[in-house]
């Protein structure tokens, strides 16, 4: 016999679209667009990317309901080592990107179009020439290769690099990045492996993968997330999905709260929005390459919820019903 769960929204007070620019494309889209959720604890998000259909967008909703009712747990340390993230742009900017940021970490998106290692390697080689020897260099395939093609190109960009840190899902499968593992001298990260995963608490990464990226709203909130980490027992970098300061709040709360964190992570995000919904005094943003764990939850400011909200109210309108059909899914779990 079926039962259903209460209803996931029933202590969500109120909800607001926010639609923020993009200061540089990224991740395929010129434009931010979520929602926030007011709740007895605060505010959480839920902004799943346009290519997470309703079922892998419940964990998204998940995360956020924890965010805006519930608690996190402990901080065992104040601050966590960020990475600067360099979009696909031209090796100028790069090393603009990167001496800007203050960070001794840089990851480096690469493969965002077929044919492009040409102009990867110049990046990369623009990130060293700014990081200078001692920094670390980390590039960010998004599953774009198969294996030969991730082999290939690795073993370029490492010597480009001059040492590249690891390299993040070249391949789509486990199974792929095995192969390349095995085939390569530098280390694979898995990120869409674990969070796209069916239970991520089940993904065997150990024979794929040297390190494990993890994303709490992806992954269903900051204690699903720790037991992943557990789970997977490997090193783990906690990485931003892209949020405003309200749902990167609860990536911080993950990375301070992991027991062990031998990677700078990637909570380096806020510069690629140009825009933000809380006051700049609250926002979660990197100094000299730390982002610092608030003492409180963040607190929009009402008038930046007015002016990112969507000028389009069919915008408004889809996210709405998108949190009604994904709400539904969770109530039937």
């Amino acid at each position: 016999m079926s039962t259903t769960t209460p209803d996931p929204l029933a202590a969500v007070e109120s909800v607001r679209v926010y639609a923020i620019p993009m200061r540089t494309r990224f991740r395929g889209i010129t434009v931010r667009e979520g929602m926030l959720l007011r709740g007895p604890a605060g505010w959480g998000e839920f902004c799943p990317f346009d290519d997470y259909a309703d079922s892998g967008s419940v964990p998204w909703l998940e995360a956020a309901v924890e965010q805006c009712t519930g608690h996190w747990p402990t901080p065992v340390r104040d601050r966590i080592p960020v990475n600067c993230t360099v979009p696909a742009v031209g090796p100028d900017a790069a090393h603009e990107i990167v001496t800007k940021s203050g960070c001794r970490t840089a990851k480096v998106k690469v493969a965002d179009r077929p044919g492009s290692l040409g102009e990867d390697q110049a990046r990369v080689e623009a990130v060293r020439s700014a990081l200078g020897r001692d920094g670390a260099i980390r590039v960010d395939a998004n599953a774009a290769w198969d294996v030969e093609t991730a082999v290939r190109h690795i073993r370029v960009l490492d010597r480009s690099a001059g040492g590249l840190e690891y390299v993040e899902q070249p391949c789509r499968t486990l199974s792929e990045l095995a192969q390349v593992r095995r085939r390569v001298d530098v280390r694979i990260a898995a990120d869409e492996s674990i969070r796209r995963a069916e239970d991520p608490l089940r993904v065997a990464v150990a024979e794929a993968a040297d390190v494990a990226v993890l994303k709490c709203l992806p992954l269903g909130g900051v204690h699903r997330a720790l037991r992943v980490a557990e789970a997977c027992g490997l090193p783990c970098v906690v990485s931003s999905a892209l949020e405003t300061t309200v749902g990167l709040a609860a990536e911080v709360a993950l990375a301070a709260a992991l027991p062990e964190l031998p990677f700078a992570c990637g909570l380096g995000t806020l510069s690629l929005l140009d825009g933000d919904v809380v006051p700049p005094s609250a926002a979660l943003r990197q100094v000299d390459g730390f982002v610092s764990v608030p003492d409180t939850r963040p607190e929009p400011d009402p008038a930046l919820l007015d002016a990112h909200a969507p000028a389009d109210p069919v915008v408004a309108a889809r996210w709405l019903a998108r949190l009604s059909r994904v709400s539904a899914l969770l109530q039937e779990r």
